[in-house]
């Protein structure tokens, strides 16, 4: 703790890119972090969350100096911040540091497999309700602003998919959609729409974590 420093996280600030070196390792305390695969000729698409469950440069824990990813601020918020440097020599002196961050790293993995399957097999509103219950669970709140084209890029689909299945949810009373602000009325509603998926990262978290 006496080595973070505490920053601002604002709505779609870029904190590491694939390929390139980690400068900085954070701790999310608010707000959270979209992890997206980016592939030549596409926007990318968004394969995992970090929130305050997790960490940002996770893959220093195994020696890899460069990031995997594309790291995009979706929820602004705070951070705890460490430089790289500081982060390894803590991590090289704390044995309960390590074995946390092997956990988190396996707890991770499993979601990065889950996304993949999931915008592979399922259908943009189960992936649409799971996506909505895991920023809920990391904004720790019921509304957050979020537009359909940004909904769209993150689910890796067009903006008419997004929009069909939003105004179901919407009609069902799932969710009210706004000038780019959504609310979750129902969560329960919305858990039973999502696919599979949630259910099974929840799982592996409480597991694990």
């Amino acid at each position: 703790m006496a080595a973070c420093d505490l920053v601002d996280l604002p709505l779609a600030q870029v904190l590491s890119d694939p390929g390139k070196p980690t400068p900085y390792v954070y701790f999310p305390t608010a707000g959270f972090i979209s992890l997206i695969a980016v592939v030549k000729g596409s926007p990318g698409v968004e394969v995992g969350m970090v929130g305050r469950e997790g960490m940002l440069g996770v893959q220093l824990a195994m020696g890899v100096a460069t990031a995997p990813l594309h790291a995009l601020v979706q929820g602004q918020g705070e951070a705890l911040r460490i430089s790289t440097k500081a982060f390894k020599a803590e991590l090289a002196a704390s044995p309960a540091l390590q074995s946390a961050l092997l956990r988190y790293l396996y707890v991770l993995m499993a979601q990065l497999a889950e996304s993949t399957a999931c915008v592979r097999f399922h259908q943009i509103g189960p992936r649409l309700a799971r996506w909505l219950l895991m920023t809920q669970d990391r904004s720790q709140a019921s509304s957050f602003e979020v537009t359909q084209a940004f909904l769209a890029y993150m689910l890796g689909v067009r903006r008419v998919g997004i929009s069909t299945a939003a105004s179901a949810f919407q009609k069902n009373g799932l969710i009210s959609y706004s000038r780019g602000e959504m609310t979750v009325l129902n969560r329960k509603g919305l858990e039973r729409a999502a696919c599979g998926c949630y259910a099974a990262d929840l799982k592996t978290y409480a597991e694990l974590l």
